[in-house]
């Protein structure tokens, strides 16, 4: 059976209880923590740095889900893995040597991510879905939380599961951008292995382990092919 991970986003955590928030992820079951790097050039806001991961190092035993929406990644990955990212996805845009990168990626001893904006068509990753560990496909444009779910994020993650299946590929297939309770299910039938949430974990009314668990209750329950497979 796919092994299913949900790795909430403290892009919506109050960082003023941040270890709190990221130990109430922890509690209630969480699998990685995933923190978002925008730098105001590739991406129009600016959130945190190394510093923070090492704080989220601190924080937690979970692996750290590091996303690099910044300009010339390459520059900046020896930081993050020293400050404990166990992730480290950079953007296929923002790259224009993408296979040297993940390679460099692999060398600091992290999990190679690349990532894929709305408006970039699946192709652009074919050159380098053999060398990538994870793909991430954006379902917003990125640089804010609580954006609106893109509803054709659907069929690029169908059509790169289809692509990662071909090639043979163990990669996780990510999804990030208005995943919730209604959204979740979807990126799962299409493929998805791992979620990130931000606003549905962290802004749940009843507060981040409820958001946790109305998510991780998705993630359980049977899609229809799996209903089928049981039944025979």
């Amino acid at each position: 059976m796919t092994k299913h991970l949900l790795a909430p986003s403290i892009l919506s955590a109050d960082f003023m209880r941040l270890t709190e928030e990221i130990g109430a992820c922890e509690s209630a079951g969480a699998d990685w923590i995933h923190v978002d790097v925008m730098d105001g050039h590739f991406v129009p806001n600016i959130t945190m740095g190394p510093f923070i991961v090492e704080a989220c190092k601190r924080a937690t035993k979970l692996p750290l889900d590091v996303h690099l929406m910044i300009e010339k990644p390459e520059r900046h990955l020896e930081a993050f893995a020293k400050a404990g990212a166990s992730v480290l996805t950079v953007h296929v845009e923002a790259c224009p040597h993408l296979h040297r990168t993940l390679q460099q990626i692999k060398s600091l001893g992290c999990i190679a991510g690349v990532a894929l904006n709305p408006g970039t068509p699946s192709g652009a990753l074919e050159a380098v879905l053999t060398e990538a560990d994870l793909v991430l496909v954006m379902s917003v444009n990125p640089g804010y939380s609580g954006q609106k779910f893109i509803p054709e994020a659907v069929a690029r993650v169908r059509d790169i599961r289809g692509r990662l299946d071909a090639l043979g590929s163990s990669a996780w297939l990510e999804v990030d951008g208005g995943i919730d309770a209604d959204t979740l299910p979807k990126m799962k039938k299409a493929g998805a292995t791992v979620f990130v949430s931000a606003t549905a974990v962290f802004k749940h009314p009843q507060g981040t382990e409820a958001g946790m668990k109305a998510l991780q209750n998705v993630i359980a329950s049977p899609s229809d092919s799996e209903w089928r497979s049981n039944l025979n």
